[in-house]
């Protein structure tokens, strides 16, 4: 058992690293495609504040 320890802990190192890819993917169209700033409206500055 204690020689296939290094590739049990490479192969979950590697399994964790995936699951990260996924998700990180999923979030990085949702900031693509900018749905998160859909209803965004800019406020308005005042006219004393120069």
């Amino acid at each position: 058992m204690s020689n296939n320890t290094i590739y049990i802990t490479l192969g979950v190192v590697f399994a964790i690293y995936l699951a990260i890819r996924i998700t990180s993917r999923g979030k990085k169209n949702n900031r693509k495609s900018r749905k998160f700033m859909g209803d965004y409206t800019r406020k308005e500055k005042k006219d004393n504040e120069q």
